[in-house]
């Protein structure tokens, strides 16, 4: 099993550069499947697990994929398969982005039930609805689901998503962009990785209009052209370096990060007290000698604060000075690493989607298991400001997102190591 040990008590100082973002480089992965001419490079793509997933789904389909110190090249001319192995389905949720290349490329996908994070329910319905009235047809067999479109060209629609699901709005403009005629979504997600994957095939050659507002307008194509593009930096990694300054009492610089993508972050970590100076791409963040509470935060879709950070913040109120109150709306099961707290000292009371933290003044470390990707980096934030050692099992979920935590943060002063 893999672990992260850290002993806390250490202010982290120093600086420290951003990663490429994950959210954004899955997308951009699935969009070298669709049909163009030439080969796709990606400049600071970052070396996590879920992108060697894709990787391998890449390889398994028949294009070839290269991987050398942050660059990623994708050569799709030899792509003839269009069934995705089960193992990698299960790998992460995301693998479902390749359904709408699938059909672009092939007019045929088998695919099964995508996995990943337990975070509650997130069914793929919205993605087949979509596709469906776009000409698309599917049916299950013995756990797979065999999707085709028999006229071989998925067909533009008008499309109301019932949710702004990042998913779903990512699958139907990977869908859109080759499709005959015009596509208009309503209700999309607004996310910053929905306008990157939009800025990205708008220079493979796509027609996309509207992108980071509710509604996107695609003008489809017949074909792409393949193009170097840069990753964005990833706004949840940064938000988990700045936690865990914050709760070290530290002072440290963020560096390649976008700063209008980390804006509704920003209000809770003032709350907190600390000090937030940014110029360019580069962040500097102050702690308190104690972190005040946040008094009531509530998650949602973009530019609310980010359910994916909300677990970072509980990290930080576990400590602070007061009483603080989160409201979870976006993934019912995302306090899993509530209970793991606790076992780290942390005063958690979680009612449904409200969670209650009463600071406390000093947390001490134990043994604890990672529930899922951002909640592992909860504890790891959490046992940088614990007494003692504290080890972190299933550090397998961390690496879904992240390059080398405890080697990142071992760089900013803190006493981290990973063990395999």
């Amino acid at each position: 099993m893999s672990t992260i040990t850290i002993t806390g008590g250490r202010p982290l100082r120093g600086v420290l550069r951003v990663q490429g973002a994950k959210n954004s480089a899955l997308p951009l992965l699935a969009a070298a499947l669709l049909p163009a001419a030439g080969e796709t490079r990606l400049f600071n793509c970052p070396a996590i697990h879920d992108v060697a997933v894709c990787l391998r789904m890449l390889r398994r389909l028949g294009c070839r994929v290269g991987q050398s110190q942050g660059v990623v090249t994708v050569d799709a001319a030899g792509a003839a398969g269009w069934e995705l192995a089960e193992e990698d389905m299960r790998e992460m949720r995301s693998s479902v982005l390749f359904l709408a290349p699938l059909l672009a490329r092939f007019g045929e996908a088998e695919i099964t039930l995508p996995g990943g994070c337990e975070l509650g329910p997130r069914p793929i319905d919205f993605h087949l609805n979509a596709l469906r009235q776009m000409g698309m047809e599917w049916e299950e067999s013995h756990g797979r689901l065999l999707c085709r479109v028999p006229r071989r060209r998925l067909t533009g629609c008008e499309i109301l998503l019932p949710l702004p699901s990042v998913g779903a709005t990512e699958n139907v403009l990977l869908a859109a962009v080759t499709a005959a005629g015009q596509t208009v979504v309503h209700n999309a997600a607004r996310e910053p990785e929905i306008a990157e994957l939009a800025r990205f095939l708008n220079r493979c050659g796509a027609k996309i209009a509207g992108a980071g507002e509710g509604t996107l307008y695609i003008e489809g194509v017949r074909a792409l052209h393949g193009e170097s593009y840069t990753v964005m930096p990833d706004r949840i990694a940064a938000a988990t370096y700045m936690a865990a300054v914050a709760v070290t009492g530290g002072d440290a610089v963020l560096e390649d990060v976008s700063v209008p993508h980390i804006y509704p972050t920003l209000p809770a970590f003032l709350q907190c007290g600390c000090r937030v100076n940014v110029e360019d791409r580069r962040l500097r963040l102050t702690a308190p000698a104690r972190l005040r509470p946040v008094p009531y935060l509530v998650t949602g879709a973009f530019p609310g604060f980010p359910t994916d950070a909300q677990p970072l913040l509980m990290a930080m109120a576990a400590v602070a000075e007061g009483t603080s109150v989160f409201v979870e709306t976006v993934f019912e099961n995302r306090y899993r690493h509530a209970p793991e707290l606790c076992r780290l000292g942390a005063g958690v009371r979680v009612e449904g989607r409200m969670a209650v933290v009463q600071g406390v003044q000093t947390l001490s470390g134990a043994r604890v298991r990672a529930p899922d990707l951002r909640g592992g980096a909860a504890l790891v934030v959490a046992a940088l400001a614990a007494a003692g050692q504290t080890t972190v099992e299933n550090a397998r979920y961390i690496d879904r997102g992240y390059e080398d935590l405890a080697g990142a943060l071992a760089a900013l002063g803190a006493e981290a190591a990973r063990t395999d």
